[in-house]
Parts: structure tokens; sequence; C-alpha cells
């Protein structure tokens, strides 16, 4: 219980004390928007990486050296809990905006962050909407803003029955931009809190990023069932983890 009330009471006092801090970026962002663009990154990193020692997260991290320097790239773990947010976030080495269920825009504060840092925000009732989301995150890559997207949709309760049908639509932005897609696998973060709600308790959790996957360089069949190929190769590493985890 120690552990859910430090994570409680520290994004709380992170949220109110980040007011003044977001309206003093706002006016920085007019004058110099790349460094703005940065400076609430590397905060909100530190914020989360807080967030891990509290909650007692220890990370064995394979692979970080693969993502490519200097370029955006589109980000595809595997989602099995609500710190996969808060672990692979802490570690983008760039700007990097997040795909997001539509209700998160409702929350105050969280959602101002969010907004500063490019996140999107998807309503998949509205194909119209999921549209011109996809177009504004072509728009961000392009810009070299690299966005995450989690393709599963949704957290996954049983990851050990395997990872869920990627979603239609999830490579999108890799296909039309031609940025490499670094497949991300995530093992142990449901043992942080998911597991045993509502305590958190200290576990060890794996991420490993995969080889960058470049579409063009696909053959024809690979090309046309990219998801599936890419939820193949994540499956590789999850595979691998297990032995780690023994």
């Amino acid at each position: 219980m120690i552990r859910l009330i430090l994570v409680s009471v520290f994004l709380i006092l992170f949220l109110i004390v980040s007011i003044p801090i977001m309206l003093t970026e706002r006016i920085i962002k007019k004058f110099n928007r790349p460094f703005a663009d940065i400076s609430c990154l590397r905060i909100v990193q530190w914020a989360f990486k807080v967030i891990l020692v509290f909650a007692g997260a220890k990370l064995t991290v394979i692979g970080e050296d693969r993502i490519p320097k200097g370029q955006a790239v589109l980000y595809i773990p595997n989602h099995q809990s609500y710190f996969d947010i808060v672990i692979t976030y802490s570690r983008c080495p760039g700007l990097t905006g997040y795909v997001s269920k539509d209700f998160m825009q409702k929350v105050p504060l969280l959602s101002n962050w969010m907004k500063h840092l490019y996140c999107l925000f998807l309503n998949r009732s509205d194909m119209k909407a999921g549209m011109k989301m996809i177009l504004t995150g072509i728009e961000y890559i392009n810009k070299g803003i690299s966005i995450c997207i989690f393709p599963e949709g949704t957290r996954n309760p049983h990851p050990e029955n395997g990872l869920l049908p990627f979603k239609e639509g999830s490579l999108k932005m890799a296909e039309k931009t031609g940025c490499p897609i670094i497949p991300i696998a995530i093992s142990g973060s449901q043992d942080i809190w998911e597991k045993h709600l509502p305590f958190i308790r200290k576990c060890k959790v794996i991420v490993e990023y995969g080889e960058p996957i470049y579409l063009n360089q696909l053959d024809k069949e690979q090309r046309k069932f990219s998801g599936a190929y890419t939820q193949s190769k994540i499956e590789e590493m999850l595979e691998k983890h297990k032995s780690l985890t023994v």
C-alpha cells in the first residue's frame, strides 16, 4: 500500500506543481519551440522515472541501441499495463507523441501535458476523426516527431495467452512516411499493479527493442501483412524473455 500511496501522491503533486511550468513552457514555445518541446519531454520523463522508483520496478533493457538516431520512428509495443506508457516514454531518446484513447482529453492537467507532447487522441467510433488523427501523425513524423501506438488497441488482460490481434491501420503512419518501425516487447509490467489491484508491488520488467523494420525492404507478402509480421517479431522477443525470467 505504501508504494501506491507514494505513486499517487507524487503524481497529484506533480500535476499541481506543473501548472506554472506548463504556462512558462507555453510562453517559451512562442520564442523557441524546439527548446520548449525538449524541456517538456525531459520534465515528464523525469517524473515517470521517479514513479518507477517509487513503484519498485526494476528494468532490464535490451537493444535500446537499435533505435535509429536523428530520425522519427514508429514505436510498436505490446500492451499489458498502464505502466507500459510510463516505462517506454521514460526512455524515448527524442520527442515522441503517444496515441491515446479519446477520453483522455477529459482528464484535467494530464491532457494538457499530453497535448504539449504531441500526443494523438483516437476516437474509434468516428472513422473520419480516426483518419484525421493518422494524417496528423504523418505530419508529426515528417517533422521529426516519433509516434508510439499500441496496436492491440487496449491492455491485454491475459498476456500469457498471447498478443491480442493488431488493429488494422496501426502501421499506416509508417507506410505513408517510410519511417522505421521499432517493435517493442514488454514482459512483466502487469506485475507492477494489474495482477494485484489495488496494490503496487516491486517486480522485474524486461523491455526489448527489436531491429528496425523498414516496410519498403520487406517482400510483397510481408508488406501485405505488415501488422502480422511486426507482431511475430514481438512474439519472438516475448518468447525469449521467458528464459530470462526463470
